[in-house]
């Protein structure tokens, strides 16, 4: 095999757009860039949004990191979620903690906890240790004979 013999297959390099080349073109005189007008001339300003105010004006005149200032729940816990249905796939009286569940594959990360929502039904006896439960997972774990514990 001679290195100098190999070829790129058809199709795999594309030309670049001549611009500006003659009419027969089809991309001579205005270049595709229409007749006048704001991007005709130069480049446009990226923070140029029309006649609408503009999102540094619409932003509140606020400083510093607050609930009120992010406006998005700064302080806010970002739970990862488990439903009760979920915990079924755990055999009878088995210790439900957030390693347990982190190692069966229901959470990829703890972050700032896990929380278990009520979502289906549980079958099983389980003891669970979580941060934080639903009023309506709580009843559904106990009302299956299992117990279950907050804290970290």
């Amino acid at each position: 095999m001679n290195l100098g013999a190999i070829k790129r297959p058809p199709g795999t390099r594309k030309q670049r757009k001549r611009v500006g080349r003659g009419e027969g073109s089809g991309w001579g005189k205005t270049c595709g860039k229409g007749q006048k007008g704001q991007n005709y001339r130069e480049q446009v300003n990226p923070r140029m949004e029309g006649g609408q105010n503009p999102l540094y004006r619409r932003l509140p005149h606020m400083r510093g990191k607050t609930n009120r200032a992010m406006n998005i729940g700064m302080f806010r816990k970002d739970f990862a979620i488990v439903n009760v249905a979920q915990l079924d796939r755990f055999e009878a009286n088995t210790e439900v903690t957030p390693e347990l569940l982190r190692d069966a594959g229901l959470v990829k990360q703890v972050r700032d906890g896990i929380k278990i929502l009520g979502n289906g039904e549980v079958t099983k006896p389980l003891n669970v240790t979580v941060h934080a439960v639903s009023e309506s997972a709580r009843q559904k774990i106990e009302a299956a004979g299992g117990t279950v514990r907050v804290g970290s």
